[in-house]
């Protein structure tokens, strides 16, 4: 069984759609700005990644609007995109053939706190009653297998920004027992009061106001991640089926997860276990993977224990890294699946984007980091990387459609 994507599609704050989000990212376009969606003057974070005003309710069906928070609209709009560019039409299958897998962190918290506001200010009877779903975590995967007729194996994982690799794993699995396709990925919308309250009380992300300075991983002044919004879903189906052989962008190689320690039991972290795990199910070898798409976690310790893994599997600074979410902050669940597109077009392209705002590599960190402006590499294998809060790793091992060398296409 070979698991391919077939379609993607991408709602990040620096574009919607695939195209847009890519010529954006290559021209190191930053997205990071004062957040706009409420006053956030008291909160020791200001900044955020969020997707265009222009994006709205409107963009998804009136009945829908109502009964989803922005979180499972940016999962509809984004499946739209991937199925469209797939050529897939789910009516030509059977629908237990079909799944659905997806990863959430925060939920549908805006959407919940608006519900809450209403109890509290006016009282039960103007509460909604899709407040009883919207909320939940799997709540985009049970709206999409309705929406698109899935009703096979269906699923969502939690595990921070680890949870949208693993979602991604889980879906090859569901091809290897019998499915024909799986719309795979993650979104966020983690920008609500309540819910940058609870992400402050993390103690991880920033409190610089510059946006040219707030989100600089791997940097010698990264002082926390800035949060964002938005995310991708990608179509994955089984290669051995006629349908999905026309023109896939790539295939899930290898995948693996690991769990770090407990704090202080004197244990390593467990991040080069999966990377080696990921390369070792892909039956690649190190020498064999063309950049690294890194977690970027943008703290200090956390960024030196993920350079060290990475030199410790392939050698100091001997593969290109990069973390192109610099641009956008850490999507969470959507994180991880924004990289898998990266990494896809990277191979399309044959181009390794860059790496924002980071004036001078920290100490400790021994990688080639891609800084500025995008550089041109025959991209043949990639690994994506993520790390979620409390301990979570995983990383996926991204090839062509046919693990074939080709020359790089992108020229600046």
């Amino acid at each position: 069984m070979r698991a391919v994507f077939t379609g993607v599609g991408v709602v990040a704050p620096n574009g919607l759609g695939v195209e847009k989000f890519w010529e954006a990212t290559l021209s190191g376009r930053r997205a990071i700005a004062r957040i706009s969606r409420f006053e956030s003057g008291g909160y020791s974070t200001r900044l955020a990644g969020e997707v265009a005003a222009s994006f709205g309710p409107e963009r998804v069906p009136g009945r829908l609007a109502v009964q989803t928070d922005r979180w499972t609209q940016f999962a509809f709009v984004a499946a739209d995109e991937a199925i469209r560019m797939a050529g897939f039409d789910p009516a030509q299958l059977d629908e237990y053939e079909m799944a659905v897998v997806t990863a959430s962190s925060s939920g549908g918290n805006e959407f919940g706190q608006r519900e809450i506001s209403q109890l509290w200010s006016q009282g039960p009877q103007f509460v909604g009653v899709y407040q009883s779903i919207a909320w939940f975590y799997a709540a985009t995967t049970g709206q999409l297998s309705i929406r698109h007729g899935m009703r096979g194996p269906c699923g969502v994982f939690v595990g921070e920004q680890a949870g949208g690799l693993d979602a991604i794993g889980e879906a090859r699995r569901v091809l290897a027992r019998g499915a024909r396709a799986v719309l795979t990925g993650g979104t966020e919308a983690p920008l609500s009061p309540f819910a940058l309250t609870c992400q402050i009380g993390g103690a991880r992300l920033s409190s610089c106001d510059d946006p040219a300075r707030a989100y600089q991983p791997f940097g010698a002044d990264a002082q926390g991640h800035v949060p964002g919004e938005g995310g991708a879903m990608l179509l994955m189906e089984d290669a051995g089926h006629g349908r999905s052989a026309q023109h896939p962008l790539g295939r899930l190689a290898g995948y693996a997860s690991t769990f770090d320690p407990r704090p202080g039991s004197g244990r390593p972290p467990t991040l080069r276990r999966a990377i080696e795990r990921a390369l070792g199910d892909a039956g690649l070898s190190a020498a064999d993977i063309d950049v690294v798409f890194a977690d970027a976690a943008g703290e200090r310790g956390s960024d030196r224990d993920e350079a060290q893994a990475i030199a410790e599997v392939f050698g100091a600074g001997a593969v290109p890294v990069t973390a192109p979410k610099s641009m956008v902050g850490r999507l969470y669940a959507g994180g991880g699946p924004l990289d898998v597109v990266c990494a896809l077009l990277a191979i399309r392209d044959g181009v390794v984007p860059p790496t924002v705002g980071v004036a001078e590599l920290a100490p400790n960190c021994p990688i080639d980091l891609v800084r500025d402006e995008p550089r041109a590499v025959n991209v043949r294998a990639a690994l994506v990387v993520a790390r979620g809060y409390g301990g979570f790793n995983s990383a996926v091992v991204i090839t062509g459609p046919n693990d074939a060398a080709k020359e790089p296409t992108w020229t600046g």
